[in-house]
């Protein structure tokens, strides 16, 4: 187990946060969640040593192997096996199965492995050091982002991997699917502070929400209850009959707790400058052909219409060409043949994560935003800097020291000020923390016009509703009518429907594969969903006496500043709420084991 205790941590007189504890206990998978720039990061770093708390103690066991992805990317080798086979022990390092396992279901192809790692691009040398780091198979795992330049395929192979895994993790993600499906609990940072939630990211929230809820209304009792003394105190502090009982209320007073507000965090909250298009047909793509090289097309004779409002989300593996038919339907590429026809009136707005390496890194903030759209009017660009968490002296920023997430959100503030009724968007929540992802999925329902969109991010996928898919298979693009559940359903990520797939030791269909677990997966909810009905009871029964017993110590702490008769009848009924209390976090406790006996013999 490793303890974290009271640590702390500041950078510049900013405190990231301070005084807190927590541990992670053998097997758990813990999610490390919190807004950009609360310290995710630095967290891991403090754990693996690469960066020292300002003060507190971390105990880590002796003898236990952190594993890490390395901040620079260096190879040794003179293959992608070779270089695989690293990660390691040196006894073991002839047992290429191993990593060759593991580089497969992170998307490398057998040809791959015999290539040099340096051949190989930015993403895919991630992935290399991704291998690396699992076939070690330390005791602790840290990874920060580790789906990022992942594709889905790749992601849900990574989150089975992980599933499995017999040490303990700690991983920061911004994709939701990925963190619900992988994590055991949840660390979230805020107002400087560490909460640790058993449960997913739902229950986190949830399980805030009711923290800060009943924190503010105990807080707001007690200043009232304050306002009340300082009243009595000052009507009758001056008359002798009622001085000692004034005198009383003034000590009980002084040693009355205090409670802070609640200090507010910023939300990202914006909206895209829709521009009308009184277009039906936005956007036509007629027998598009492209390649980079002349040996090996990638977009072959692809054909599709776009109409006014629709949402059309490109997905497929990576190499498969969903970032160029956006750059080809953007006009920043232009087709080796075929033709992309843009109806009257249309106006485009692109995102792409290649433009945000674009960025200057010797410009400010507000320098590039500037820049790159002059005519937007200085309040108007401070308005939407603000908007985007850039206040005050932030838009004098320079854009080399802004974290990834800060990165994206200057990209975004210069779309927000471009007039449009087309986005294209090539995996925009990217970097972003998860609410401001929320947040931005927002703005794009709210958007009236068209967005064209490739995501990762299968819980973005499943929100964004789309009239159509385009799925890029190897050099061949084929369109879906209908939404992403609906191509789960019918067409699903394995490239052939009747491959045979071993499930409960029977070959059956992969189509068939997935009816059989959708079954299973339905029986357990069936199951499960009087557990969750009475957890939620039991839960919010825990809530109403916590604040009970809150009132009750108030109530003890005056009456025996006044010497009063209802002591007796307080104490009994304060021990009569802490047993009760008790007891219903002991019927909690059963739900929740019973809950996890059915999902783990019902599991999928």
């Amino acid at each position: 187990m490793i303890h974290v205790e009271g640590i702390s941590k500041s950078y510049g007189g900013r405190t990231l946060f301070s005084d807190v504890s927590f541990t992670i206990g053998k097997g758990e998978r813990c999610a490390l969640v919190g807004s950009n720039g609360s310290g995710k990061t630095t967290l891991l770093k403090i754990l693996s040593g690469a960066e020292e708390e300002d003060s507190g103690k971390i105990r880590i066991p002796k003898g236990l192997r952190i594993g890490e992805l390395p901040q620079h990317l260096r190879f040794e080798e003179g293959t992608l096996v070779e270089e695989a086979l690293l990660g390691l022990p040196k006894e073991i390092r002839d047992e290429k199965y191993r990593v060759e396992k593991i580089l497969s279901g992170l998307g490398f192809s057998e040809e791959d492995f015999s290539m040099p790692p340096n051949s190989f691009s930015g993403g895919y040398q991630l992935r290399l050091a991704l291998t690396k780091v699992l076939a070690g198979e330390p005791d602790l795992l840290l990874l920060d982002e580790p789906t990022n330049y992942l594709d889905i395929v790749a992601i849900r192979w990574l989150e089975k991997y992980l599933r499995a895994w017999r040490g303990q993790i700690l991983f920061i993600s911004h994709d939701r699917s990925f963190v619900d499906a992988l994590c055991t609990h949840v660390i979230g940072i805020g107002r400087g502070a560490m909460t640790k939630i058993a449960g997913n990211l739902e229950k986190y929230h949830t399980t805030i929400s009711l923290q800060e809820e009943t924190y503010e209304r105990t807080r707001e009792k007690i200043e009232k209850k304050k306002e009340q003394m300082i009243s009595f105190v000052k009507r009758f502090g001056a008359k002798a009959t009622k001085a000692s009982q004034a005198q009383s209320r003034m000590k009980a007073l002084e040693k009355m707790e205090t409670l802070d507000t609640l200090q507010h965090e910023r939300d990202l909250a914006f909206s895209f400058h829709y521009k009308k298009c009184y277009t039906k047909k936005v956007l036509s793509a007629h027998n598009l052909f492209f390649s980079y090289n002349a040996s090996e097309k990638l977009i072959e004779n692809l054909t599709f219409e776009i109409g006014n409002g629709e949402h059309i989300a490109i997905i497929g593996k990576n190499g498969r060409g969903k970032s160029t038919i956006l750059k080809l339907l953007s006009d920043m590429l232009t087709p080796s043949s075929g033709e992309v026809v843009a109806g009257n009136n249309v106006i485009k707005a692109y995102f792409g994560q290649q433009d945000i390496a674009a960025l200057d890194m010797t410009k400010t903030i507000e320098e590039e935003i500037v820049d790159a759209i002059p005519t937007a009017a200085y309040d108007e660009i401070r308005s939407v800097c603000g908007t985007m968490l850039f206040t005050g002296d932030d838009v004098k920023k320079t854009i080399s020291i802004l974290s990834g997430g800060e990165r994206s959100r200057v990209l975004l503030a210069k779309i927000m000020l471009t007039p449009a009724n087309v986005l294209i968007l090539d995996e925009p929540t990217h970097h972003l923390d998860i609410a401001s992802i929320e947040a931005l999925m927002d703005a794009i329902e709210r958007f009236p016009g068209t967005v064209i969109m490739v995501s990762h991010d299968e819980a973005i996928l499943h929100r964004f509703k789309a009239n159509k898919i385009v799925i890029c298979n190897k050099s061949r693009q084929q369109t879906f009518l209908g939404d992403y559940s609906t191509f789960l359903d019918k067409i699903g990520w394995d490239d052939d429907a009747t491959k045979t797939k071993t499930f409960d030791g029977k070959k059956v269909s992969a189509k068939e594969e997935r009816r059989l677990r959708a079954e299973i997966l339905a029986a357990r909810n069936l199951k499960l969903r009087p557990i969750k009905k009475r957890m939620e009871v039991v839960e919010a029964r825990i809530t109403a006496l916590e604040e009970e017993k809150q009132s009750l110590e108030i109530m003890l702490v005056n009456v025996a500043q006044e010497n009063g008769d209802d002591m007796g009848h307080l104490t009994r009924k304060h021990g009569l709420v802490n047993k009760e209390i008790e007891t219903f976090y002991s019927q909690l406790d059963d739900l929740m084991c019973r809950k996890e006996e059915i999902e783990k013999t019902m599991n999928t």
